[in-house]
């Protein structure tokens, strides 16, 4: 079981299906096949063995999904880079993963060219435009030349389906992204677990709306390619143009976080658009609430799945779906199960567990920490095996999300991941955004947290302790940490405290600093 045989499945079974439609352009199984194979080939031809590594950097396009595949074929690990980060974390990844060559977006060649006057060990980059006159030396090779090259024969790689397909990097909490390993049998099996639980089928046309180098989208490259649907890109949000791209395309599910939903079903265009297609909303990235899921359902006349996974688990943990006691419930208990962390995704086992690591009691009262296992939990983390060692225990894995689980098995998470703060569907680790601060030389403490936004969902706060004497503003802090970090992590926000909060052992109360914003709101 691998990546590569998905996409030769789907080419052999339906080579006159579309199945990716980009803007104007478009290509059936057999043309994509034809494609990915010329890319596999030019990635072999470079010296990419089996083993190594590539990155992609570009919005949702037909180069990411091409560039997803080739990787696979020519047994490369590949790691998606998230285009918002800066220069100096994009360099760290390229230079802890060991990519050397990138796939990369001409409309991000500053940020690349920023990127490499770092230490990198890219030796080339393929642009999906025309080649930009950058100052670095690399090769650079335009795309569409390299599609066009001299077509041959094409071996895959051999390929375990215990080998490494993917590097996702997260945000650590030690301050340092982590490269998240999946296999090759980690991806296949959530595809496969995706079919059976979505009912996929070749007339599926999947919308890549939310970002692809994020599993909360990319997971679908993977399944609706094994039974021949469609993918439609979408490379930047904006809910009028998301919604002309549903109706047009006439797009039958995607998964969206719940900041785009509000932007859409909120816009006072949303009725004006033809949504029949649709059969299916997915939701994650962050808690919902069930009068959205309602104004969702309503907008979209479809029905909707809340989802809660990590990148370490493939991603799901746990979907939404209803059974058949739900759905003979009220009308308003369905949607009340709708907007419920879920029950356990077919690929793996779960459960609620004390610090023991013993289940709590199911009765939607009883709080304890999720673990997870199965054939879809990461491996661990690349070339760090103390923070693999400290998220097991023995084979499960201890997730950090504090929730309940009623007697039905349907978990409801109440607290998230110590010191995260899930911003726009952006994972936001607090200490980051402190090591930042601390570089400030008029900044003696600091302490970040989430608070309610009505249009992220949460939003990034710090809290400030000034050297003595000194004075700064709170627009110079938070340009400070636009210049150090990518933007969407800088706080939104300061407040110039005199000291910080202490518990009995000296540490940092950040529940104290965050509690007042969270009153009388559920998250």
């Amino acid at each position: 079981m691998n990546i590569w045989m998905t996409l030769k499945k789907a080419a052999s079974l339906y080579p006159d299906h579309v199945a990716v439609v980009d803007g104007s352009v478009s290509f059936t199984y057999r043309q994509i096949n034809r494609r990915v194979e010329s890319l596999a080939r030019f990635l072999q031809s470079s010296g990419i063995r089996p083993g190594a590594c590539i990155a992609v950097l570009d919005v949702n396009s037909h180069a990411f999904f091409e560039t997803y595949y080739a990787a696979a074929g020519a047994g490369a690990i590949l790691s998606p880079l998230n285009h918002r980060l800066s220069p100096r974390e994009l360099a760290f990844i390229v230079r802890d993963a060991g990519a050397s060559w990138l796939v990369a977006g001409t409309r991000f060649a500053a940020l690349v060219e920023s990127m490499l006057s770092e230490e990198t060990p890219l030796k080339g980059v393929i642009w999906t435009g025309d080649v930009p006159p950058i100052r670095a030396k690399v090769l650079s090779w335009a795309y569409e030349s390299v599609m066009a090259s001299p077509a041959g024969s094409f071996q895959p790689a051999p390929v375990a389906e215990n080998d490494i397909a993917h590097l996702y990097y997260t945000s650590g909490t030690t301050g340092q992204p982590k490269g998240v390993m999946l296999t090759h049998k980690n991806v296949c099996l959530h595809a496969l677990g995706a079919i059976a639980e979505l009912a996929l089928t070749d007339a599926d046309v999947w919308g890549h709306i939310a970002a692809m180098f994020h599993l909360a989208d990319a997971w679908a490259t993977f399944a609706v390619t094994w039974v021949g649907g469609r993918h439609v890109m979408v490379p930047d949000f904006d809910p009028v143009a998301v919604m002309s791209v549903m109706e047009k395309e006439r797009i039958t599910l995607s998964n969206l976080i719940p900041t785009m939903l509000n932007l859409m079903i909120k816009h006072p265009r949303a009725n004006t658009f033809d949504f029949s297609s649709l059969r299916l909303i997915l939701s994650g990235g962050a808690p919902i609430a069930p009068e959205l899921v309602g104004k969702i359902i309503e907008t979209f006349h479809c029905d909707y799945i809340q989802t809660y996974g990590l990148t370490e688990t493939s991603p799901y943990v746990t979907v939404s779906i209803l059974n058949e006691a739900i759905k003979a419930l009220p009308a308003a208990e369905q949607l009340r199960y709708k907007s419920k962390t879920g029950r356990p995704f077919i690929t793996v086992e779960l459960k609620v567990a004390d610090p023991q690591g013993n289940p709590v009691a199911a009765d939607d009262q009883a709080v304890g920490e999720i673990w997870v296992r199965g054939d879809t939990v990461t491996p661990g983390y690349w070339n760090r095996p103390e923070e693999t060692r400290k998220a097991f225990s023995q084979e499960w894995l201890k997730t950090g999300d504090l929730a309940v689980i009623d007697g039905k098995g349907y978990v409801n998470i109440v607290d998230r991941k110590k010191d995260m703060i899930i911003s726009g569907g952006e994972n936001v680790y607090s200490i980051e955004v402190e090591n930042v601060l601390y570089r400030h030389a008029k900044v003696l403490e600091a302490a970040v947290f989430g608070v309610p936004d009505p249009k992220w969902g949460e939003a990034v706060m710090a809290a400030v302790v000034l050297k003595p004497g000194e004075t700064v503003s709170e627009g110079e802090i938070i340009r400070f940490c636009k210049e150090q970090q990518a933007s969407y992590k800088a706080p939104k926000s300061i407040i110039f405290l005199p000291e910080l909060p202490k518990t009995g052992s000296g540490k940092i109360f950040k529940k104290a600093l965050r509690d007042p914003y969270w009153t009388d709101r559920k998250i």
